[in-house]
This record gives structure tokens, C-alpha cells and sequence, in this order.
């Protein structure tokens, strides 16, 4: 069987290229080629791949030097009609996609406007009032995220001041200086090849958004590989991440993958939009940070004495696997230890027990995660991330528990303060002090509740592939109700406080803890259920939390989603939609109404000529739209989230 975990990952411009060559005759057959490709037999013979395309014993053959084919040329076909066939373009679209930079991770920041929006409002209402302003500055083609700062009538209960307006407005328009060092020039706006790239990108993303998930099929995903092709090389690495990201999101959708989310699809969707949006308006500053950078840079840091916290697997839907070691020194800054590379869930598992890449010790992922290291001649990227170069040497050195000296002070930050820094683009952990109190049952899943120092939480499983232990573990942990342990979680932005659990205190072991995602429970682990006075009743939380879920807000989201779902076709059905728009103004959410109403109103757009016949739709109005009504909830949820904790 040829799934994408056994084919090599193919760069973005082959799979473009294969696809573009095709006839329209065969464009047509390209997603049933595809799913017969997939039941066929696959051999390996060091870098090439071979792929018995027919009973004949026809073989198609991938060369993948370092795992990644990156000609199309290496991608050769032993069938009657090549090189002419489908069967090369079927494999390139059903093999991953290759990653767009050397080594690692591209430094794709979010912009301020992603980020800062919460913190640095004056309040919630101000916050809300702010993300209104976001929302109106991508609606219009031609509009800037300038406008006024004054709130429509009934938009939102409290006005924000005329200071605070324009401080919010001016948050949410900033987007940091990606680590280039050097400083663009204040009125430097983006090159012509950037320009029709940005609009490349941004024209193939709305036809993926006007076609909807099932309509999404190879074509449209080849058309979007070669616009963030195009992106890489006009110097767009962030707008090409964005654009591969989505169609990653796309096959894992299209292929039933458990692991897949629809939100992640939409947030893949909102943030290619947004930078290509924007990229053509933005000067300076903002406009570095829309073109990212293609590889982070290292910066030497020293000498470190780190101690290990925990250690979390990574399996991605992209078919990257591995492992990563978070560690910390003395002033609570934290550093990873990374181990990812192609693979499936079998790398996931095994990688915690394979020897960290750095410096010449032995210790293994498992085994940093609860001991320390020495480093000397440290590089270290701006995402904490310690380089692995020849000149680094590291040693192992002892750890210590979570309750001692240093790592004891990571516990010492109040919530809000940790929440706030998440929100505003850090490393997202939150290291909390939790009662448990049950478990509570959710559409995904259940979910583990607890008390946050009065504060009702729910705590999620970071990954639920049935080859990781994440969930099982969430299911005994919330049956020993009453335990109250120290944890470390993954910020999730919802109305409601919400995170997913990383790793725990052992429930029943004085000083041992359990990473979620590698270590397995069992039910002789828990110690007897205990009823701590003054801890949160799972009827309360509950009730608390249900009460953030039935928040009108949920009426815009569920149109976010069901496009980039269904499409837009989806959202032009005939309903009575003017209820909604009418609820959301009656709960003081007037540009929530507003933009549902604009939402709706450009799906079912239709023109006609003077002959009276249907024009195309057109889907950058729609993609406008539903960028407006995706960043607006994504300001407004977090808003609510830091009101949540408490912030």
C-alpha cells in the first residue's frame, strides 16, 4: 500500500509542474489516479522508490536523494504513455510535501496583530473594539486598518477611550521584525515579484476557500504548491509556509486523518490569507515580518546549565515525527532539544529513547527530561531552540524536581501573567497548580476539569493518535478526582480557560512525574479519591464553562468554518440567516453582525451579463470576507481568554 508515510517527501514546484503538464483530460482523472496509487505495492531500495503501477508489473520510480525529490525529472514512469502519464503527477500529490527550507523550522512569526491585541487593550471591551477595527480593515479591497477608533452603535456595552482605541488599533496593525538583523527602511513596501506572488497566493487560497474541502482536489492543491513556490523565491518564505500549510491540512482532511482538525485547516487558511493580504499594503516593519525569514538564525549564547521539565512527542500531519525536550536554566528561560525528521507514529514513540543531538552525551530524550546538562559554546535560535554545531559540547549534569530551586520559580508566576505572555507570542507553556475534579465529555472527546485557583479549566489531550498515550492517560488522571499536582499545558485561545496537558506530577509518587505523551499510567498509579474542601464541583465548572460555549460568538465561528468546510456554496443556501446577524447585535455584538451579514451576502453573490445569464462568482470578495470574519473571532476569543483566567 502507497501511503504518503511511505513515498518521499517532493518539493512544492515538482508537484506543480507535474500537475500543470497534464492535459485537461487527464487533470480530470488526477483524484482517482491518486486513490489507486494508494493500493499499491511500495519497495525501497536506498533512495529510490519504486511503485508498481499495474498488473503488468509497470513500475513508477521516486530518486530521492536526502529523502526529498526535488526534480521532477527524478520522478520517472515505466508505463506505455510516459513521460506523458499520470502516474507521475499522481505520486507527486500523493507523496508530502517537501519542507521549503533546509534543517528545520522557518521563522514564521504572527503579527501583532495575532498576538498583542489582548495585553495591551485597555480591557475587554476595548480589546473586542480593536479587533472590529481589524475586521473593517480587511473587509475592502482598498481599505487600511487605519480607520477610525470609535465603535458602531451596540457594537460593544463600554467605549474605549479615545487613548486606548488608538493604542488597541495600533496592536493589532504591528507585526514583528522577523530576526533579520538588518533594519528595513521605514517606507520600504514589497517588490513586484512580491507583489504578484502575494497575489498569486492569495487567489489560489481563495479558490481552495470557494471550493470548499471536497472540492479541493490535486488540481487546486498543485495551484497553491506553485504559489508558494513563487513565494520562495520573491523572498516570501512566511506567505509559501502558509500556502504548504494549507494544503498539508487539505490531504489530511480529504484522507479522513484522525490526527486532523478543522481548526487547524482554518488557522492554516487565515494566516496564508492574511500575509497575502496584507503584503501589498504593508511598509517597513509590518512588511518584514509578512516576508518571515527562510531559516532561523543561531546566535552564540555561552555557557548554559539547563534542567530538564518534560519531554513531548511531535507527529505531524506533513509526516514529520520525533521528539522535543524542553529544558530550563537558572532564570526560568526556557530551551528545546529537538529530534524531528520524516516519519510516522512509530518515530513519535521511539524517538524519546534515542540520544539528544548535541554536544557528545549520551543521554537520551527520556532521560534529559529529568536530568540536566552543561553547555558550553551554545547557539541558540530566537525560538530557544539550542543548535547542534560542531563547537557545541554538553555533558550531563543532575536535575531537579519541580518543587526545588530553579524550576520551583516557573510555578511562582501568576496565571494571568503567564497567559498574557502566551497571548503575546511566547512559548505558550503555562505551568499551573490544578484540583482535579472529573472528567467532562466533549464532541472530541473527553476532557480532564480542574480547579485553577477558582478558576473552572479544561484540560485537553495534546494529540490523539491511538499509538500515543495522551488520551488514555487524560481518562485515569481525571478518575483520581481530588489530586492536586503541579502541571505543565499548551495555551488553547477559547472564550473559556482551556489547555492541553503536557505533563503532570505523578498522582500517587512524591517527586516523579509523568510526561502525557510518552509515559503510560496505569490504573494502580492513582491513589484513592480524595475530596478537597473548597475545590470546583464538576456541576459548577461545567455550568461555567457551558456558559462561554453559548456565547452568541459561536454563530460567526460556525459560518467560519463551514466554508472552508463546504465551501462557499454552502453559505449561499437560502436561510434565515438575518436571525442570527439580529442575535449576535442584540448581545452588544453589532460588527460581529455586520460582518456575518457581509459574509453571507458575498457567497451568495451572483451577477449576471446583459443576456441574463449567471457570472462566475467572485471568490476574492468572498475570500475578503471570511478573512475579516476570521480575524475578528480570533481577537475576540482572545480577549475572552485572558478575561477567562483572570487577565
Amino acid at each position: 500500500m502507497s501511503t504518503e508515510r511511505d513515498l518521499p517527501a517532493v518539493a512544492p514546484a515538482v508537484t506543480a509542474e507535474l500537475v500543470a503538464a497534464l492535459s485537461p483530460r487527464l487533470r480530470k482523472r488526477l483524484d482517482a489516479g491518486i486513490a489507486k496509487l494508494a493500493d499499491r505495492p511500495v519497495t525501497r531500495d536506498g533512495d529510490t522508490v519504486r511503485v508498481t503501477v499495474d498488473d503488468e508489473g509497470s513500475a513508477l520510480e521516486l530518486h530521492a536523494p536526502g529523502g526529498v525529490v526535488a526534480d521532477a525529472a527524478a520522478i520517472r514512469c515505466g508505463c506505455l504513455l510516459a513521460p506523458d502519464c499520470l502516474h507521475r503527477a499522481a505520486a507527486a500529490s500523493a507523496a508530502p510535501v517537501a519542507d521549503m527550507a533546509e534543517a528545520g523550522e522557518l521563522m514564521v512569526g504572527t503579527g501583532a496583530a495575532e498576538k498583542t491585541g489582548v495585553t495591551e487593550s485597555a480591557g475587554t471591551a476595548e480589546g473586542i473594539a480593536g479587533a472590529e477595527q481589524t475586521a473593517r480593515g480587511i473587509s475592502t479591497p482598498s481599505a487600511e486598518n487605519t480607520a477610525g477608533a470609535g465603535t458602531t452603535a451596540g457594537s460593544v456595552t463600554a467605549k474605549p477611550t479615545e487613548a486606548a482605541a488608538a493604542a488597541a488599533v495600533a496592536a493589532l496593525q504591528r507585526t514583528p521584525v522577523s530576526a533579520n538583523r538588518d533594519a528595513p527602511a521605514p517606507d520600504e513596501s514589497a517588490t513586484p515579484p512580491q507583489l504578484a506572488a502575494a497575489h498569486a497566493v492569495f487567489d489560489a487560497v481563495a479558490a481552495v476557500l470557494d471550493a470548499g474541502t471536497d472540492g479541493s482536489g490535486a488540481v487546486l492543491q498543485a495551484e497553491l504548491l506553485r504559489a508558494a513556490h513563487s513565494a520562495r523565491l520573491a523572498g516570501l518564505p512566511r506567505a509559501a509556509t502558509a500556502a504548504v500549510s494549507v494544503v498539508t491540512a487539505l490531504r489530511a482532511a480529504r484522507a479522513a486523518d484522525p490526527a486532523f482538525r478543522l481548526a487547524e485547516l482554518v488557522g492554516a487558511v487565515s494566516e496564508a490569507l492574511f500575509v497575502a493580504h496584507r503584503v501589498p499594503r504593508a511598509t517597513g516593519a509590518e512588511l518584514a515580518g509578512l516576508r518571515g525569514t527562510a531559516r532561523q538564525p543561531y546566535t552564540p549564547d555561552g555557557s548554559l546549565r539547563l534542567y530538564g521539565l518534560f519531554s513531548e512527542p511531535v507527529l505531524t500531519a506533513s509526516g514529520h515525527a520525533g521528539a522535543v525536550t524542553w529544558t530550563a536554566d537558572a532564570a526560568g528561560r526556557l530551551y528545546t532539544v529537538s529530534d524531528v525528521a520524516p516519519g510516522g507514529a512509530g518515530r513519535a514513540v521511539g524517538a524519546a529513547d534515542r540520544a539528544v543531538r548535541i554536544g557528545d552525551t549520551a543521554l537520551t530524550h527520556r532521560e534529559l527530561a529529568r536530568a540536566g546538562l552543561a553547555v558550553s559554546g551554545a547557539t541558540v535560535s530566537p525560538t530557544g531552540r539550542l543548535g547542534a554545531g560542531a563547537a557545541v559540547r554538553a555533558v550531563r549534569a543532575p536535575g531537579v524536581e519541580w518543587r526545588a530551586d530553579p524550576l520551583d520559580g516557573l510555578w511562582a508566576v501568576p496565571v494571568a501573567e503567564q497567559v498574557g505572555r502566551a497571548l503575546g507570542g511566547g512559548h505558550g507553556l503555562l505551568f499551573l497548580e490544578v484540583t482535579s475534579a472529573g472528567a467532562v465529555r466533549e464532541a472530541a472527546g473527553d476532557c480532564l476539569l480542574a480547579d485553577c485557583g477558582g478558576v473552572p479549566l479544561r484540560l485537553t489531550a495534546a494529540h490523539d493518535h491511538p499509538a500515543l498515550p495522551h488520551r488514555d492517560n487524560l481518562r485515569l488522571l481525571a478518575a483520581a478526582r481530588g489530586s492536586r499536582l503541579r502541571v505543565i499545558a499548551r495555551l488553547t485561545a477559547a472564550p473559556h480557560a482551556r489547555a492541553q496537558l503536557l505533563a503532570t506530577e505523578h498522582p500517587s509518587s512524591a517527586g516523579s512525574r509523568v510526561d502525557l505523551g510518552l509515559d503510560r499510567l496505569q490504573r494502580a498509579d492513582l491513589p484513592a479519591p480524595a475530596s478537597v474542601s473548597g475545590s470546583l464541583s464538576p456541576s459548577a465548572a461545567g455550568e461555567a464553562v457551558r456558559t462561554s460555549d453559548e456565547a452568541p460568538l459561536h454563530l460567526l465561528r460556525r459560518r467560519i468554518e463551514q466554508a472552508v468546510s463546504g465551501g462557499r456554496r454552502v453559505l449561499a443556501f437560502p436561510g434565515d440567516s438575518a436571525a442570527d446577524a439580529r442575535r449576535l447585535h442584540r448581545h452588544g455584538l453589532g460588527t460581529a453582525g455586520d460582518i456575518l451579514d457581509e459574509l453571507l451576502a458575498a457567497a451568495a453573490e451572483r451577477s449576471r451579463d446583459v443576456f441574463g445569464r449567471l457570472l462566475p462568482a467572485d471568490p476574492g470578495r468572498f475570500a475578503r470576507a471570511w478573512l475579516a470574519a476570521g480575524r475578528y473571532t480570533d481577537e475576540v476569543d482572545r480577549v475572552l481568554c485572558a478575561a477567562a483566567w483572570g487577565g
